[in-house]
């Protein structure tokens, strides 16, 4: 089993209340809109880091993360990207690869708006931990926090903070 955070949007912030969910994780992923790489520089002294880089990241991040990241946890096939849209309304750019081999996870971050809902047609979970940055219109931060045991996705669990 494995304790997954799944932030998105920091816009180059990290502050101790997102170390201290860092550090109960096993793994955190980082749905791209990284900002500057001191983020992603101090999650990884901490815990094994898996992102993608967003639209508002430099060359530097763009040469460190790729703009899409699939890979296994446990049983689950994975598949983060920044710019991703929803069920319904995915991204023309993700759109065909969902279609032609849909992920059991599909994360993706770019709207600041927290969203977790089942793609009932690709039988797929799709996940947007929302912004945990300060930078954007949203009002809350948030983050989310799961497991993985095996096949199965389970304990979600919302985590907010102030902005």
């Amino acid at each position: 089993m494995k304790k997954i955070l799944l932030l998105s949007d920091t816009h180059s912030y990290i502050d101790d209340a997102i170390i201290k969910h860092i550090k109960q994780a096993d793994e955190v992923w980082h749905a791209g809109d990284i900002g500057d790489l001191t983020v992603t520089d101090t999650i990884k002294k901490l815990k094994p880091l898996k992102a993608v880089y967003g639209n508002i990241d430099d060359t530097k991040a763009r040469m460190e993360f790729p703009e899409n990241n699939r890979f296994m946890c446990e049983d689950v096939d994975v598949f983060i990207t920044h710019i991703g849209g929803y069920p319904g309304k995915y991204n023309q750019r993700v759109r065909e690869l969902l279609y032609q081999h849909p992920p059991k996870l599909f994360i993706c971050g770019h709207s600041h708006i927290l969203k977790v809902m089942p793609d009932k047609k690709l039988n797929l979970l799709h996940m947007n931990p929302g912004a945990v940055g300060k930078h954007g219109f949203h009002n809350v931060r948030t983050m989310l926090r799961f497991t993985i045991d095996g096949s199965k996705i389970d304990n979600l669990e919302v985590i907010e903070f102030k902005k």
